[in-house]
């Protein structure tokens, strides 16, 4: 990829704010930081474009791990090859004054399975899994998942997690933390592993709590597991033997448990519909689309969930549309005449 501009003193010095800012990026933005980000991009077009070629080297690296030696005696040619362009209609939202605010870095860690299997520690906010179970994750809380035609099994590896958990009697749904197994069919609950303790809130439905037995034991189980109804929290502690403890939880204070902090929200590709009822669902500021043909419009952004101004501030910059804010809670959305 070229560079964007000749070498000069002022050229390097773009260059490492854009590194700087795609470091920060990774790592997560302050609401502050995504606004600093926002009017850096704004303040210059190269800032994107040296954005978007850092952006493009890390790929490049990040692709020579699809080439090891065992694959083969010669490399894959194609592996670096630039990627065809897009049929325009196609990056609308993603091409223009801020095209560097429509793509973030995704970083995916990938781990064998105990079992043999294929599993893949996930580090997303917000995770659709295949059978339709949405799984969303605390800062810092890391999952792997290994489904089978008899049960769909999810490991809480670290953190806490909060399941929404698609129905299907055929095949339970079971979250193992810690040694403790929490086993549903179609509900929703929150599971939070420490160093002491596993605790689990169910938000709706039922689940059943208790310890998986150990491989080829099942006589060592114990009692057998707690019912524990959507309202109630049980806490089990992590020593051997532990009997779970339950307790009802009121609305108010399962709602505090739950306001996790603000999560970023990656949208690829995703249609500007999707996005929208995305920050509506977590916001008391309402997005309208005035024109519904927006709605099928091509998303690729890295967003905190609580930065409306700052996804309207990219939807602007697009050219495309123009935006009304009509009162204090709600900013329509209009294709730009």
């Amino acid at each position: 990829m070229k560079r964007p501009e000749p070498p000069s003193a002022a050229a390097e010095r773009r260059s490492r704010d854009a590194a700087e800012w795609l470091a920060r990026r990774d790592r997560g933005l302050t609401a502050a930081e995504q606004d600093a980000f926002l009017q850096w991009l704004a303040a210059d077009p190269r800032h994107g474009e040296w954005l978007a070629l850092h952006r493009r080297t890390v790929a490049d690296f990040t692709g020579l791990a699809d080439w090891r030696p065992e694959h083969g005696g010669e490399p894959n040619p194609d592996l670096l090859a630039p990627a065809q362009p897009s049929p325009r209609w196609r990056w609308p939202l993603a091409l223009a004054a801020a095209a560097a605010v429509a793509a973030g870095v995704l970083l995916h860690s990938f781990a064998p399975s105990p079992g043999g299997g294929s599993q893949a520690p996930v580090e997303l906010r917000r995770r659709i899994l295949e059978d339709g179970t949405t799984v969303e994750l605390n800062r810092g809380a890391v999952v792997t998942t290994a489904f089978t035609r008899g049960e769909r099994r999810t490991s809480l590896v670290s953190g806490e997690a909060l399941f929404a958990v698609a129905k299907d009697p055929a095949r339970p749904f079971i979250v193992e933390a810690g040694g403790v197994e929490v086993r549903a069919v179609g509900t929703a609950f929150s599971v939070r592993l420490d160093a002491r303790a596993v605790e689990v809130l169910v938000t709706e439905g039922r689940v059943a709590v208790g310890g998986s037995p150990p491989a080829g034991k099942p006589e060592d189980a114990g009692a057998g597991p707690a019912l524990v109804d959507a309202g109630h929290r049980a806490t089990v502690g992590r020593e051997a033997g532990a009997e779970a403890r339950i307790e009802p939880v009121s609305a108010q204070a399962m709602a505090r448990e739950l306001h996790w902090q603000p999560q970023l929200l990656d949208f690829a590709g995703a249609p500007l519909g999707a996005a929208v009822a995305e920050f509506n669902r977590r916001n008391r500021t309402q997005l309208v689309l005035a024109d519904p043909g927006l709605a099928d419009l091509p998303v690729i952004a890295s967003i905190r969930s609580d930065n409306v101004e700052g996804f309207v501030r990219f939807l602007e910059a697009s050219r495309l549309v123009r935006v009304e804010r009509r009162g204090a809670d709600e900013i329509v959305v209009d294709r730009r005449r």
